[in-house]
């Protein structure tokens, strides 16, 4: 496999540059000590490219790349695998990449086909199978076997998926279903949701009117309801004739949340509207009364594929913790900033997602870097409006944690929060274990990891019972 070479690139330096080896180890090092009911697997999904792109490189290009530990007993082991996709599969076999990246003009004429789908952004559990999934386009999610990551197959769930399926679907833990969407940026419908029954079987897919293709990159749902995101990361096919990227955000165009029942079609839609603003991630969502309440990172604008100094809009990038409340009954919307300090990938106990839940995680970003850098993991009390901190230390940064809870826990707290460590000043990664409701305390265990993880996306907790 040849080397990555390029250099100037962020996204190809530094912890953002990608591994070449796929390895097992056994028996990792621990400093700390793991707890005896933490039992199950933590994995991460990521870009990693193969081989030197075609032009310019933007960080949503790379391969799918999974790292995973297993913890049981005490003890943990580690293992990495790219995600067999037929992206992977084919340039694997030329020895170069095929594809140009999101950055380089469309090649439908590609001798390679159209199949993009690395894979490589988020990871879902899900009617006794583990998927990775993708968010460019949204193609269909990849099985993949637990312990070992092996690629088995797509999903397309017995020929049923006809529509995208992005990065982020949203699991019911009291009843089972999944809930996913797709979108198009060039054609009609421009927004599809569908829902997966809790035994595995797609039952529904709704085609939803949107004026125009938008970037969506994540939605929430509740008990009865899922929650979609017009907002003004806009595709006009115009913008390539003034030499711009297709694909950008309108200032001055209103943000729109779309609010349908979960069982519901697409003229039962109620849509509410709000100042321009983008969202990557949702923490949660829930119903109060008349009010659907939202919970989510925003950011006044996005300059993600903005290449040119010039183009790039002022204010952006920067997310906060933000609480939006829509009144069914009035059809009032009411907009609230929860924190000042900027912060990102949020998650919640699973066990509550769609129902309200008093904590929420999110990774605090530096906001002076010009590529994401995330110090530390911020626990919010909901309720109180109060939050605690736990700092990585000086020159370490991490990503996205997930909450793992105890087993039998009788608190929602009651667990851990996991995530990767890069330490810059020993060039080493590490799985760091955070007790979740003493996040000030020391912490719990480091698993150091015998390679090099680079920065990636989104991770997953799988427990003991549903590996086996």
């Amino acid at each position: 496999m040849a080397a990555i070479t390029s250099t100037l690139n962020p996204f190809l330096s530094n912890n953002f540059a990608p591994i070449k080896e796929e390895i097992t180890a056994e028996d990792l090092k621990i400093i700390g000590e793991l707890p005896p009911d933490l039992s199950g697997m933590f994995v991460r999904n990521g870009p990693n490219p193969q081989f030197n792109p075609i032009g310019e490189y933007h960080w949503f290009d790379g391969d799918g790349m999974l790292h995973g530990v297993r913890i049981n007993n005490g003890k943990a082991s580690y293992r990495n695998r790219y995600v067999r996709t037929k992206k992977f599969q084919l340039e694997n076999q030329e020895g170069k990449a095929v594809y140009p990246g999101l950055l380089e003009p469309s090649q439908p004429d590609n001798p390679g086909g159209t199949d993009v789908n690395t894979a490589n952004t988020a990871l879902v559990y899900h009617a006794n199978r583990f998927y990775a999934l993708w968010e460019g386009g949204g193609g269909a999610p990849y099985h993949i076997k637990l312990p070992e990551l092996d690629t088995i197959s797509t999903q397309t769930f017995n020929s049923k998926l006809e529509s995208p399926f992005t990065a982020h679907p949203k699991v019911d833990a009291v009843t089972g279903e999944m809930m996913f969407f797709g979108y198009s940026i060039i054609q009609p419908p421009f927004l599809q949701y569908g829902i997966v029954s809790a035994t595995g079987e797609l039952v529904r897919t709704i085609p939803i009117d949107l004026p125009v293709g938008v970037m969506m990159h994540d939605f929430a749902i509740t008990e009865n309801y899922s929650i979609f995101f017009d907002l003004p990361m806009t595709f006009r096919p115009e913008r390539v004739e003034k030499h711009q990227y297709p694909l950008m955000f309108e200032l001055e165009t209103p943000s729109r949340f779309g609010i349908i029942p979960r069982h519901g079609d697409s003229k039962e839609v109620r849509w509410f509207e709000t100042p321009a603003c983008f969202v990557w991630h949702t923490l949660n969502a829930y119903e109060e009364e008349d009010e659907i309440v939202l919970l989510a990172c925003r950011m006044n604008s996005t300059n993600v594929f903005v290449t040119n100094e010039s183009d790039r809009l002022p204010d952006g990038d920067t997310p906060y913790l933000h609480r939006w409340r829509f009144n069914l009954k009035t059809g009032g919307v009411k907009e609230e900033k929860l924190d000042d300090v900027a912060s990102e990938f949020p998650r919640v106990n699973e066990k509550l997602l769609g129902r309200k839940a008093r904590y929420g995680y999110s990774a605090r970003m530096e906001v002076a870097e010009s590529t994401p850098a995330f110090d530390a993991l911020i626990k919010y009390d909901l309720d109180t409006g109060k939050s605690k901190t736990y700092e990585f230390g000086k020159g370490r940064y991490g990503g996205e944690a997930v909450f793992a809870p105890r087993l039998n826990a009788n608190k929602e707290d009651d667990g851990w929060l996991l995530t990767y460590v890069y330490d810059e000043n020993t060039q080493t990664s590490e799985l760091v274990v955070v007790n979740a409701q003493d996040m000030s305390g020391e912490t719990v265990a480091r698993v150091i990891i015998p390679q090099r993880v680079p920065y990636g996306f989104h991770a997953a907790w799988v427990t003991e019972g549903q590996l086996s």
